[in-house]
């Protein structure tokens, strides 16, 4: 079995590294290799989480995080974080800060970069079926750290070259979401790696081809509000229609 995912992560890392149709022109040549080296930190990231996978090392250093914050420790800061650099993001387009994209490619990139990553980390999820630190099924890799930085990638595309204080400030919010779920005994540190990595991957490809580039109804509309909508029972989005 262990081999089994072994090739299936490495597949994802080709996949990222060649997604795209070989040419022999200079052009595809540097766009294959710019590729290459916005993705060597997420395929890394990915090797790491498989080479410590079921070791030694990832047995004790979770037991030494448990035993220091203490068995029955919980805090689960880990199930909000993960959605900060989304909200950064708007709170960002509402404050007038530059972005890269309109609000509505930013909200399609967000959604196809999640839900392209969520289903990846899922079905690795259901073909591993590797048991948590807290004895619970589905652990490997981590879908909270997933999803944190698959937003925070969005974040950092976005706004990498007009304010990178902002862009970064993501990743911060994303590596707090994956340390807790160790902190939290819900995952190993390969989870955590594997999760960090496909979201960074999978979302940096999708800002690479851009899927539905022209699909945007509201881009040349100035009547559209958009704003995010966060209270203690729910949170999502409110779009107003100006007549």
């Amino acid at each position: 079995m262990k081999i089994n995912y072994i090739l299936i992560l490495l597949f994802l890392g080709i996949v990222g590294v060649h997604g795209q149709t070989p040419d022999a022109s200079k052009t595809d040549s540097i766009k294959s290799t710019y590729l290459l080296k916005k993705n060597i930190v997420p395929i890394t990231l990915i090797g790491v989480g498989v080479l410590v996978n079921n070791s030694d090392f990832e047995r004790r250093l979770q037991t030494d995080l448990r035993n220091k914050v203490g068995n029955d420790y919980k805090f689960r800061i880990d199930d909000y974080l993960l959605y900060v650099p989304v909200a950064e993001i708007y709170i960002a387009d509402i404050l007038g800060v530059k972005a890269k994209n309109h609000w509505f490619d930013q909200t399609k990139y967000l959604f196809i970069s999640n839900l392209v990553s969520y289903t990846i980390t899922g079905n690795l999820k259901t073909i591993i079926k590797k048991t948590r630190p807290d004895g619970l099924p589905y652990s490997f890799p981590s879908g909270h750290t997933t999803i944190a930085f698959t937003n925070a990638t969005v974040l950092y595309n976005e706004f990498k070259d007009t304010s990178p204080v902002l862009a970064y400030s993501g990743f911060a919010f994303a590596t707090t979401t994956g340390a807790f779920r160790m902190i939290n005994n819900k995952h190993w540190l390969s989870d955590v790696l594997a999760g960090a990595g496909i979201g960074i991957l999978v979302t940096e490809l999708v800002y690479h081809f851009e899927p539905f580039k022209k699909f945007n109804p509201f881009k040349n509309s100035k009547n559209v509000s958009f704003y995010p909508q966060i209270n203690e029972e729910n949170y999502g989005f409110y779009v107003a229609y100006k007549f």
